[in-house]
């Protein structure tokens, strides 16, 4: 009698095709995690943005009822502060509104201790923005 052999079907991965799984892992995350990171950075950049916005109506209303920029205590209740954004100050001689943002720890690398300022040009009544944020992660107002 002759002796039959079995084919047996593999069971289970290879260790070639568990590296080469592991590798393509590696890549995909080597990339996503600096774009998401980047991501992050925009969103915490956008509060700056926002809370300054906020003081467009109040400060030329004030402006042109009192014929004088306002501080912050003269806006009546303005958010000063935010999640991300350490505080906002008033410099009522230049006309300009400025967002710091807190420290490294609290907010992305990249947007730690930047700031963004909302100038109110009295001649005209109109605004511009001035940003250190970095250009990659700055909102859309930033120039």
């Amino acid at each position: 009698m002759k002796n039959i052999q079995v084919n047996k079907a593999q069971k289970g991965f290879t260790l070639i095709e568990l590296m080469i799984v592991v590798a393509i892992i590696g890549i995909l995350a080597a990339v996503a995690i600096p774009a998401y990171q980047d991501y992050i950075a925009r969103s915490q950049a956008s509060e700056g943005a926002t809370l300054l916005g906020g003081l467009k109506t109040p400060v030329a209303e004030y402006y042109l009822a009192n014929g004088a920029v306002p501080t912050l205590n003269q806006l009546g209740t303005v958010t000063t502060s935010g999640k991300y954004v350490a505080s906002i100050t008033a410099n009522t001689g230049a006309a300009t509104y400025q967002a710091t943002f807190k420290p490294a720890g609290s907010v992305a690398a990249k947007l730690a201790a930047t700031t963004m300022t909302l100038s109110f040009n009295t001649t005209n009544t109109t605004w511009a923005w001035t940003c250190t944020v970095p250009a990659e992660i700055a909102p859309k107002t930033c120039p």
